[in-house]
């Protein structure tokens, strides 16, 4: 498919009425068509896999476009100074996030986490906890040594109190948890760490992921 053409089937399932709701959930309307992601998923099986055209919708700038460039990319031929282009340009949580979810196929993935806990830009930061989540969640093959060394990243970075680093953090935290009962009991003591911390968004992550990992739902997984 042509670069115009994919932009002329976003523009077709736009609806200028979802943008102010998107703002409302805190999506930056900058550029944004109001497109479900349902629909994008849509869009992006009709395409099908296509690096080059996941390329130049990247770098067309609308908020969609972007979004289902990382629904077409390959993995494996996004390159590291791509990968540092396009979280560079992050400017909403749920472009992050969405993106975020092709990070974790690459390479690069653990490399990253370890990079940009460090970085000072919200969306930066952000990205590296959502890369936890999503490798936490899709990585089937990682080992829970493997997976507990992000552990003390997450520790480090929870008096972060902006928002949507502190929502990633927390996101972070309850999926390691979730994946088998050692990573639970691992988390679970994290947050009790993490509670000692003393800041209000330690107190926010902590609560907030003992709640749910302590919970009955989340134990039953493990009997």
């Amino acid at each position: 498919m042509q670069f115009n053409e994919a932009l002329d089937l976003l523009q077709a399932s736009a609806n200028p009425e979802n943008v102010a709701g998107m703002a409302r959930f805190g999506i930056n309307p900058d550029r944004t068509l109001g497109i479900s992601i349902y629909t994008l998923r849509r869009i992006a099986k009709q395409i099908g896999c296509d690096h080059e055209l996941a390329l130049q919708l990247w770098n067309s700038g609308v908020h969609e476009a972007r979004i289902l460039a990382s629904y077409i990319a390959d993995p494996q031929q996004l390159s590291e100074a791509q990968i540092e282009q396009w979280v560079a340009d992050f400017n909403s949580w749920d472009v992050c996030d969405q993106v975020v979810e092709l990070f974790s196929r690459t390479p690069y993935a653990y490399q990253k986490v370890a990079e940009w806990a460090q970085r000072p830009e919200e969306y930066v930061k952000r990205a590296a906890f959502a890369l936890i989540a999503e490798i936490t969640a899709h990585d089937k093959q990682a080992s829970n040594a493997t997976l507990a060394q992000f552990f003390p990243i997450i520790v480090r970075a929870s008096d972060d109190d902006r928002n949507f680093v502190k929502k990633a953090v927390n996101w972070a935290l309850r999926n390691l948890g979730k994946r088998n009962r050692e990573l639970n009991g691992q988390a679970i003591n994290t947050a009790h760490q993490i509670q000692s911390v003393g800041t209000r968004s330690a107190r926010w992550i902590a609560a907030d992921a003992l709640r749910e990992l302590s919970s009955a739902k989340v134990q039953a997984r493990f009997t």
